[in-house]
């Protein structure tokens, strides 16, 4: 049986996903069941039972929890995203509880995807995902990536 993960929604419906660090292999099928191909995991540690569906491709980019992914890590991130969206396979991004690094990830990710301004798409990820992006660095990487984008 399948369950959703904790805090799993759609940033853009069968392309894009975040949630928090999926624990057991239920949440695993969850995601294959509904999309994702890939699973992104920004935690230091890969997630438990992360080996239990092959089926589902892992990337791992380590960011330490509160600080803001490197430049070079969000390009590595939407890198992921549009390879495998280009073949019609979905992502999913998580941290420990979905919200600081995943939600920065993804607010780059809706910088880029509807050209938003850096703190448009923070407005725009907290409204879908409350409580994402939890520092001013973090703030401050998507800034700078509209910046860097432009």
């Amino acid at each position: 049986m399948a369950s959703a993960p904790q805090n799993f929604s759609w940033v853009e419906p069968g392309r894009v996903a975040g949630l928090a660090l999926p624990r057991y292999p239920a949440e695993y099928r969850y995601l294959l069941e509904n999309g994702v191909q890939h699973l992104v995991s920004l935690t230091e540690r890969r997630p438990p039972n992360h080996d239990c569906c092959p089926e589902l491709t892992q990337h791992h980019l380590k960011i330490v929890d509160f600080t803001p992914p490197s430049p070079e890590q969000i390009d590595r991130f939407l890198a992921i995203v549009d390879e495998a969206n280009a073949k019609g396979e979905g992502v999913a991004v998580h941290c420990m509880h979905g919200f600081g690094r995943t939600g920065t990830m993804l607010a780059c990710y809706l910088v880029r995807s509807r050209k938003l301004s850096g703190i448009d798409a923070i407005g725009e990820i907290r409204r879908l995902r409350p409580g994402s992006i939890e520092t001013h660095e973090q703030e401050k990487s998507v800034v700078q990536f509209y910046q860097r984008t432009k």
